[in-house]
């Protein structure tokens, strides 16, 4: 795993309050390229394969529609768990993050993930 992904993944792990798991994905393949979570009972890359099918639905619901937009990010909202399913500039790749909902900030999360997105694309 490159340093960037690793400096990346403990950086989230240990500056996000409530951090439960996070991994990085390509939209094209399904590869998960890094994958870390706080509780071993959840497993990210799991997550991941399957909200690739949650980006993939909604974005072949933008072609339908006919909207001339990207997805920035899609927000899912669980009894006590926020997941954040964050698209890097170009659609290539998306970031997965759950957090605990009760301990984390959606704003300083949301912002955190916003400046890493953007080192995805020429890092990876």
């Amino acid at each position: 795993m490159s340093d960037f992904l690793q400096n990346f993944q403990n950086d989230l792990k240990e500056n996000i309050n409530g951090f439960i798991a996070v991994s990085v994905t390509e939209v094209e393949t399904g590869m998960s390229y890094c994958s870390l979570t706080a509780k071993s009972d959840f497993d990210p890359e799991l997550a991941s394969a399957y909200n690739l099918e949650v980006v993939k639905a909604k974005l072949n619901a933008i072609r339908a529609l006919g909207l001339d937009q990207k997805i920035n990010d899609i927000l899912i909202t669980l009894t006590d768990q926020i997941h954040i399913i964050d698209l890097s500039d170009d659609g290539r790749y998306f970031i997965y993050l759950a957090v605990d909902s009760n301990k984390a900030n959606l704003g300083l999360t949301r912002a955190v993930l916003s400046r890493y997105k953007k080192d995805i694309i020429t890092k990876l």
